[in-house]
């Protein structure tokens, strides 16, 4: 049977190359997945597995979502009452926690413990926002994570989660300090890095999700 993703469109942009690399992810892995990118609530509703990409400030992103016509509730519906698997990517990951505090105190969906805080390496010669390839380290096992130990992927973030839940923290990667690079509880995983320009390691990990059963 053909599964529907939903790819949320809110305004943050980064959406047409998430979606692409989603149906390369599927193709690639004879997986029957359907592929849509879409403001529409009912379609979120619809969807057999939801992702929330995002870029820019933490702010703007939730006033985003929140300002399309049932769009917040239909993405807490599907991932909270419904428990369909979901994905978050960089901000989309970030607004899954208690706050961020970019621009003042702004408060996220809650779903995972934690502030998004801005990185602060102690060495001054790394540069802010943290921009290019990091490491990934394991912190515990999961469907979506489980050749990951080591890989590459690609970041382009200034603002990172941290006092999380350890138990919510799957992976870590260290630029200056350590951060949580990948997160996720129950039906929800999300990752501050960007599977969609991660290559091969990007791919492995959207595969994995696009197979995952929580």
């Amino acid at each position: 049977m053909t599964e529907t993703v939903a790819v949320i469109d809110y305004g943050s942009g980064n959406l047409r190359s998430c979606a692409k690399a989603l149906e390369r992810a599927a193709h690639d892995a004879a997986l029957p997945c359907r592929i849509g990118v879409t403001s529409d609530a009912d379609a979120v509703y619809r969807a057999d597995r939801v992702v929330l990409p995002g870029v820019g400030a933490f702010a703007d992103c939730m006033a985003g979502l929140s300002s399309v016509a049932g769009l917040k509730d239909a993405l807490i519906e599907s991932v909270v009452a419904k428990r369909k698997p979901f994905l978050g990517i960089c901000v989309g990951m970030q607004l899954t926690a208690e706050a961020g505090v970019e621009f003042g105190r702004h408060a996220g969906l809650g779903w995972l413990k934690g502030d998004i805080t801005r990185l602060d390496p102690p060495d001054a010669s790394l540069k802010i926002p943290h921009m290019g390839w990091n490491t990934l380290a394991l912190t515990a096992p999961h469907p979506v994570t489980a050749d990951l130990d080591g890989a590459h992927v690609y970041f382009v973030h200034s603002y990172a989660l941290q006092n999380g839940d350890p138990a919510e923290t799957l992976a870590r990667c260290t630029y200056g300090v350590p951060f949580a690079a990948v997160v996720g509880r129950d039906n929800i995983v999300g990752t501050q890095f960007h599977p969609e320009k991660s290559q091969a390691a990007g791919l492995t990990l959207l595969t994995a999700f696009l197979k995952w059963r929580p």
